[in-house]
């Protein structure tokens, strides 16, 4: 994981100006209130995308629906996370049957793509600007092509009916609030790197709109007109224009988007990757996310120890999750990537007998020295690790509906407003240097390469979790780029071993391994435990803002659904 240690300083500071923005929620917030379960439920991290959802589920509408609904209204309303321009992975899990659906909308490198696309002449990793900040950084856009593809098998409502809310939000304005007006003002030379996004966003001084502005996106809106009305393929000509060509005018080298890669672009539907936790089973995404597979390491390494007699507020508890998370990240860098392109040993990683080996290496009295990438069954061997940008412009959202089917959806433009490029209304993605940069290490080829039409390796980490009876008990998922994983399997122990409810076990402290450095959140009882975790071996303490964003619906005792929110979230509606 050679990003993290260098980036973990950047990381948090990027993330004070982006979607990840996390402020202290007032004292003595309550929780939202039990939503009836024939009512259903969800959680978004914007209250007008929250809206969206709820009036599709309103109208009669599916979970997917209500989740489409909200994925649309947040590229109006959160656009520095996520949209349209981005794209996503899907589980839809179905209540009565207990079948289990996952859909990959992540974005793809256009055919001509080459393994040195972000290398320059000498074989040097080109900077930073003309590699995330350009036609470079795009990837064909799966979000649309994912929904639709959701929608045509799940979906009970009109495809048009779906997009009305957010056709109402970008048409009619929404009001400019604290977390949108901070992070435009945190990553100027990016959200207004095209014109016509400083338009709509910022006022004729240079400087985002005020608090409490109505914000229009008439540009915006005319597009989700035209998607409503003819579907994703008019996504091919937006507002009179190629989004092909629009994108290759804008890449600085060879490797252009072309309208057959936007065309040829399709969502695919991938195997959940599942694991017995205790009398629980957890799901989530397989490749090209690494997320799925890394809780389900983290969990099942974990499980030989018995979490719930130590609590939440035990050091104890700290020092064992933490050094499954750094096991299951040196996995995560090695083997994960697109397994249409390269041999992921899925079931390998997250194979009983090969956790168990792993676990063993987990002692509670002391921090492992090193840690490296075991050799799961089906390993192939060979294989180098090499240096990634870190993700954290992204969203989730959680949806039932009235029947008890679930969504769990996580969405992304990578970087905080992604590559700057506006068009149509929306902002493009930068997930394409979510690849490794360079396509080798120590002379062994690396798994996350760029390859023409490839998928880049992902964190994110939409995940359902059931009980022993097979009832759905939480759908939960996170944004933060790499601490995604880690959010949300710390967020799964607080539910499933410390008896905590859903936004309980969201408001948990938050602590990740950085390589050598771990980075443990200001203002918890973690403070308090440094002493005891250098005594355990974790030197490198660093305390700080938990750069995360949770969403998460969980099932109460009593048959109602808690809607949890991210507690270190403010999002202020009103100025």
């Amino acid at each position: 994981m050679r990003f993290l240690p260098a980036l973990i300083a950047p990381l948090a500071l990027a993330l004070s100006g982006c979607a990840t923005t996390q402020t202290s929620a007032p004292a003595g917030t309550a929780a939202a209130p039990p939503v009836p379960v024939m009512a259903g439920a969800v959680s978004a991290a914007d209250p007008r995308a929250t809206a969206a959802g709820e009036a599709i589920l309103a109208q009669g509408g599916s979970a997917v629906d209500a989740a489409i609904a909200v994925m649309l209204a947040l590229t109006v309303v959160e656009p520095q996370s996520s949209g349209i321009g981005g794209g996503g992975f899907m589980l839809r899990a179905d209540a009565a049957s207990g079948a289990l659906v996952s859909y990959d909308g992540r974005e793809t490198a256009p055919a001509a793509a080459t393994p040195t696309r972000f290398l320059d002449d000498a074989g040097k990793v080109l900077p930073r600007e003309t590699r995330v900040f350009s036609g470079l950084s795009v990837g064909v856009p799966g979000n649309l092509a994912l929904a639709a593809k959701a929608h045509a098998e799940h979906g009970t409502l009109p495809w048009e009916a779906l997009f009305q809310p957010a056709i109402a939000l970008a048409r009619d304005g929404f009001v400019m609030n604290q977390r949108l007006y901070e992070s435009l003002k945190g990553n100027k030379g990016r959200a207004d790197l095209d014109m016509e996004a400083k338009r709509v966003f910022f006022g004729p001084d240079g400087e985002p709109l005020p608090l409490g502005t109505v914000v229009r996106n008439p540009d915006l809106a005319e597009s989700l007109t035209d998607l409503a009305q003819n579907g994703p393929g008019a996504l091919y000509d937006l507002n009179a224009g190629s989004l092909a060509r629009w994108v290759a005018e804008r890449t600085p080298r060879d490797g252009t988007m072309t309208e057959a890669d936007v065309r040829g672009y399709t969502a695919k539907e991938r195997p959940p990757v599942c694991v017995r936790y205790r009398v629980y089973k957890v799901c989530g995404m397989g490749p090209p996310s690494s997320g799925g597979m890394a809780v389900a390491q983290m969990l099942v390494q974990l499980e030989r120890f018995d979490l719930a007699a130590m609590g939440p507020d035990s050091p104890q508890f700290w020092h064992l999750f933490i050094e499954s998370q750094r096991l299951a990240y040196a996995d995560r860098e090695l083997y994960s990537g697109d397994a249409d392109y390269v041999e992921v040993p899925v079931a390998g990683l997250v194979d009983a007998g090969y956790l168990a080996s792993r676990s063993a290496l987990i002692s509670p009295d002391t921090r492992l020295a090193k840690v490296e990438a075991g050799v799961p069954p089906g390993a192939p061997l060979a294989r180098g690790d090499g240096p990634e940008e870190p993700e954290h412009g992204t969203t989730h959202f959680a949806v039932v509906d009235a029947g008890g089917n679930a969504v769990s959806y996580t969405s992304t433009i990578e970087g905080a407003f992604g590559s700057g490029l506006f068009f149509g209304g929306f902002y493009l993605n930068n997930e394409l240097t979510d690849f490794t940069l360079t396509p080798e290490a120590d002379g062994k080829p690396v798994a996350n390469r760029v390859e023409g039409g490839k998928r880049p390796r992902s964190s994110m980490a939409p995940t359902v979790v059931y009980d022993a009876d097979g009832k759905i008990v939480l759908v939960i998922g996170a944004a933060g780029g790499p601490t995604i994983p880690v959010t949300v399997a710390r967020a799964i122990i607080g539910v499933l071993d410390f008896r905590m409810g859903a936004q309980e076990a969201l408001a948990m402290p938050f602590a990740m391994a950085f390589g050598d450095t771990l980075l443990i959140e200001e203002g918890t009882a973690l403070v308090g435990m440094q002493d005891a975790l250098k005594a355990l071996g974790h030197t490198g303490i660093r305390v700080g803002p938990a750069p995360i964003k949770a969403n998460a619906v969980g099932r109460r005792v009593d048959g109602t659904w808690e809607v949890a929110t991210e507690p270190r979230l403010v999002s202020v509606v009103t100025p």
